[in-house]
């Protein structure tokens, strides 16, 4: 049994976060641990509050994971704090944590922001050059870089920009755009485009999450990195057509299909 290590904020809706991370996890046959980087008070419509946690206690949960089991791949998610963000990085290359996928979150699909804007910088100098791939979406590139990324000529330029920052791939995603949505994948010699059909639904509450899951899930179970991006973009496009409503705003995709009949 293959494990895969999730550093992310929890959800109290259960869409998104450590909830998403680890039902991707087990809809690909992948034991899924967690380390908790801040609680979050949200549902459907809103991100309502969130607290971080010290990041003594965040490494102290990776440090307990990775000394009693193998950890094939990680992800991260919402890492809230520069100081956080920074333990994570040491804590990763300290204990050599391998498959490290990065989806550097910025602001919930709400509009909360959900990390300090000094965590910006550290991203580029200290979490990406151990990514084996950032996972950015439109709004996410644009901060990083400071420009407007609003075509699929800026989000490929993007990925060959953010690249240039250590991270052994980059897939800017390209859902925001108008029609069909495109990713753009870069990783320092292929430049590959992965459209997807547009799934007609308002659930999409952690699709983010979901991705970039699935791409550590599947690099776990030992897929080539561009294999686990394609996977990763498939298997979320049958979850979005899975989604399900639960509340007044966007529910959740359906992460576990492959596991159930509808």
């Amino acid at each position: 049994m293959k494990v895969a290590l999730t550093i992310a904020g929890s959800d109290s809706g259960g869409g998104a976060g450590i909830q998403a991370d680890l039902r991707t996890f087990a809809a690909h046959g992948v034991h899924g641990a967690s380390a908790v980087t801040a609680v979050t008070a949200q549902n459907t419509v809103a991100v309502v509050d969130w607290v971080a946690l010290e990041p003594r206690m965040v490494v102290a949960q990776i440090d307990a994971v990775a000394s009693d089991m193998t950890v094939a791949a990680v992800k991260t998610g919402m890492l809230a704090r520069r100081v956080i963000l920074e333990a994570v990085a040491s804590a990763v290359q300290r204990l050599h944590l391998p498959h490290l996928v990065v989806d550097p979150v910025m602001v919930a699909e709400t509009g909360r922001r959900l990390v300090e804007r000094e965590a910006e910088r550290a991203y580029r100098e200290r979490l990406f050059p151990l990514a084996e791939v950032v996972t950015p979406n439109l709004a996410e590139a644009e901060a990083l870089l400071g420009r407007p990324v609003r075509t699929r000529e800026a989000m490929a330029q993007a990925a060959r920009d953010l690249q240039a920052s250590g991270a052994r791939a980059v897939v800017v995603k390209g859902g925001h755009l108008e029609g069909e949505p495109v990713d753009v994948f870069f990783d320092g010699h292929r430049l590959e485009e992965l459209p997807a059909p547009r799934i007609a639904t308002r659930n999409t509450h952690g699709t983010g999450c979901t991705f970039t899951a699935a791409i550590a899930a599947r690099l776990a179970l030992g897929e080539e990195l561009l294999a686990a991006v394609r996977g990763a973009k498939e298997y979320l496009t049958e979850a979005l057509r899975r989604s399900y409503s639960i509340g007044g705003g966007a529910g959740p995709v359906g992460h576990l299909h492959p596991l159930t009949r509808r």
